[in-house]
């Protein structure tokens, strides 16, 4: 099993490491559902944790709809996190009719040599997930997607979940399960829907406040948790 963990900043990259987290997803605006943090940032946290840092590409929260200048900005911040010793980014991008924008992926992908790629929530927006799914199999680069297998939180998308995680079996994506899941009833949870990898933001923060530090009691527990019984 794996744990990633939300990072906004230093303090939370380096008590996420010191507490169990296996993998760390840096952003800033977590209250947006994430975004492109400064490049400053993102050198500065790869440079001094030892667990992998996958770091978000995302220019704006208006939409997963991205314009031509858009994927100019995108791209340029990819070349920079390629540069920085980060070990992956996150990105996505959908077409107007929310299935996957395959242009903008074929302009981004190729940048992003060297690194693991995580197509992110935008994956929760589309009709139908399992053709997603292979359409993003055509796609080498992409190694997970961070899902909630619908617009729920993953705890209420169970078969989806399962279903998703089935799919994926054979390829070389993996699901990513993220968003509502709580450290009560993880186990349950990883064990129904046979994911190995599960994402957390909020619920190891103090008061399961987005906007708070991590904490490092609960992160520890839940770690422990999943590590010896995920």
């Amino acid at each position: 099993m794996r744990l990633e963990v939300i990072a906004t900043c230093m303090d939370d990259a380096l008590t996420a490491e010191a507490n169990g987290a296996d993998r760390l997803e840096l952003i800033t605006a977590i209250t947006e559902g994430g975004l492109t943090p400064g490049i400053g940032l993102v050198e500065q946290v790869a440079k001094s944790v030892s667990i992998p840092v996958f770091v978000m590409v995302r220019p704006h929260s208006r939409s997963f709809n991205y314009s031509k200048y858009d994927i100019l900005t995108m791209a340029a911040e990819i070349r920079q996190i390629a540069a920085s010793g980060a070990s992956g980014v996150v990105l996505g991008a959908l077409t107007p009719e929310k299935k996957i924008d395959e242009r903008a992926l074929e302009t981004l992908l190729p940048l992003t040599e060297g690194l693991q790629v995580t197509f992110h929530r935008a994956f929760d927006e589309l009709e139908d997930q399992i053709a997603g799914f292979q359409t993003l199999c055509n796609y080498p680069q992409i190694t997970r997607i961070l899902t909630s297998a619908g617009p729920g939180p993953a705890p209420e998308a169970i078969p989806a979940m399962r279903k998703l995680v089935e799919e994926s079996r054979g390829s070389s994506i993996s699901i990513l399960a993220g968003s509502g899941l709580k450290p009560e009833g993880i186990i349950s949870f990883i064990q129904q829907t046979g994911v190995t990898e599960v994402h957390f933001g909020s619920a190891v923060r103090h008061g399961n406040d987005a906007l708070s530090p991590i904490d490092p009691v609960a992160l520890r527990a839940l770690a422990e948790n999943i590590h010896s019984n995920g």
